[in-house]
């Protein structure tokens, strides 16, 4: 039985994304002009790049490996989340100008709407706004999500702005929540659920999972439609570490233990611990405070 103790606090976070690259010319190209983000900080021949000082996409050279094959697990997308509709706007203009050929698809999730691409090394990207949480609908602790039509070019039309245009840089955006290629729902649920503490706020047929903490609609998703059966992951290009932040040391503390309790192997600072997932997705769990101070 899980416990509050055993709960991901409320006031989690999702934080920087680090992704292996193997072109850092052209990854860093693209997310600086298709998604308009600046380099917030550089590190070890690599790029943080983001809005303002939040660093959203660690871009991390790793020339020499190869992008993984479809069915292999790893990331499906990041989502970046903006703060209204034209801002939104602004970045699925930009991102469609930059090569209409990497536009994935576009959806109304009745929580948010969204519009999906691809990097040039195949990394998914969603770019979404929330609904407002009164407009959600919950029953029986599962949030009602959808995939209706949402078309690009009328949402352009009624959203887009030329103060939105030419304030891009400047509107503020987060990482949203993470979405992984698994190789099966049920451990995906052990692990995310029953062992970190998030909670579960929806399943699609046994195909998809979708956790949060605090009553939000997700911060991280599994699903198996390219991976279904996937093994653990090799030393590919993509997804190289998915970062969570907790208010405070406590927060990593209980973790930690639940972890040991598991027989989970982590990397424990007492600021912060990493470890990986079943498919070797890793997950670095940092105090909010210091995970902002790395980036100054």
């Amino acid at each position: 039985m899980t416990t509050q103790h055993d709960l991901l606090s409320a006031d989690l976070h999702m934080g920087t994304v680090m992704l292996k690259v193997g072109d850092m010319r052209l990854m860093g190209d693209y997310y600086q002009k298709a998604l308009g983000l600046d380099v917030v900080a550089e590190a070890d021949g690599g790029q943080y790049l983001g809005r303002g000082s939040v660093p959203l996409v660690h871009l991390q050279p790793a020339g020499g490996l190869h992008i993984p094959g479809r069915g292999e697990a790893g990331l499906f997308h990041t989502a970046l989340l903006f703060q209204d509709q034209a801002s939104l706007a602004a970045t699925v203009a930009s991102a469609a100008q930059y090569d209409p050929q990497l536009f994935a698809g576009s959806a109304d999730h009745l929580v948010s709407e969204a519009f999906y691409f691809t990097d040039p090394e195949g990394n998914g990207i969603e770019l979404y706004w929330d609904r407002p949480r009164t407009e959600w609908s919950w029953s029986n602790g599962a949030v009602e999500m959808d995939s209706l039509a949402l078309p690009p070019q009328r949402y352009l039309q009624q959203h887009l702005t030329e103060a939105s245009v030419s304030g891009q840089r400047d509107a503020g955006a987060g990482v949203g929540h993470v979405h992984l290629q698994v190789g099966d729902v049920a451990t995906a649920e052990k692990f995310y659920v029953d062992t970190l503490g998030f909670e579960k706020t929806a399943g699609w047929h046994g195909q998809a999972l979708f956790v949060s903490a605090g009553g939000y609609h997700h911060h991280m998703a599994m699903n198996v439609w390219n991976s279904r059966g996937a093994g653990p992951r090799k030393d590919t290009l993509g997804l190289g570490e998915v970062l969570i932040t907790v208010p405070g040391q406590d927060d990593v503390g209980a973790l930690a233990e639940r972890l040991a309790r598991r027989g989970v192997a982590m990397a424990d600072t007492g600021a912060e611990i990493v470890f990986d997932d079943p498919w070797r997705n890793r997950i670095r769990v940092s105090v909010e405070a210091e995970a902002a101070a790395a980036h100054r």
